[in-house]
């Protein structure tokens, strides 16, 4: 089996990349979407849909667009009005995000 180019990985990566980006974007709209969540979590889930979101316009890497998303999302944990079930969403989406690097 040949080995693979540096282009080649970092193409794999950015596919890995996209596709976790595309859970939690799906993740995220689901809390914006759930009408049991407060507005302001509703408002800060929606930012962190919008920072992902400016990955596609090249502003930012990925790592850089993650640890906003992470700052973000770490404010809702913190927020004694968010309901149980939108905190363990929160923490999947954490999860999910801690994995990106830059490729």
């Amino acid at each position: 089996m040949p080995r693979k180019t540096k282009a080649q990985i970092k193409e794999e990566r950015k596919k890995e990349v996209e596709g976790i980006l595309d859970q939690v974007k799906s993740l995220l709209s689901r809390i914006c979407g759930d009408l049991g969540v407060p507005r302001n979590i509703r408002k800060i889930a929606q930012e962190s849909i919008d920072t992902i979101e400016k990955l596609d316009d090249k502003e930012n890497s990925p790592a850089i667009v993650a640890s906003t998303s992470v700052s973000l999302l770490e404010d809702i944990i913190q927020d004694l009005n968010c309901p149980g079930h939108t905190r363990t969403a929160i923490y999947q989406i954490l999860s999910l995000l801690e994995q990106i690097r830059d490729y």
